[in-house]
């Protein structure tokens, strides 16, 4: 099973522009995919337990392994790639 987190905060400018990028992302894959959103403000001991130092942090996950980490906006293809090579 493959697991996107994407950890943000609500006063991050980029995590907000992230956002449309990530649903996009998240539509493409449908149930196929489990995608989550961590505010690291309200879920600090997420953000701890994966040594997340910046925001927007994006950690795909394959059977709760991390297979890559993606630190500030990447292109929607970025996502789109990484997922695909790990399905």
């Amino acid at each position: 099973m493959i697991e996107v987190k994407k950890f943000e905060a609500s006063w991050c400018g980029p995590c907000k522009a992230l956002k449309p990028i990530f649903e996009n992302v998240s539509k493409k894959f449908g149930n196929d995919v489990n995608f989550s959103y961590i505010d690291i403000d309200e879920q600090f001991e997420q953000a701890q337990k994966y040594h997340v130092r910046s925001v927007p942090t994006v950690i795909v996950e394959k059977d709760g392994q991390e297979v890559q980490r993606f630190v500030g906006v990447q292109s929607e293809l970025a996502y789109t790639n990484s997922i695909n090579e790990n399905l």
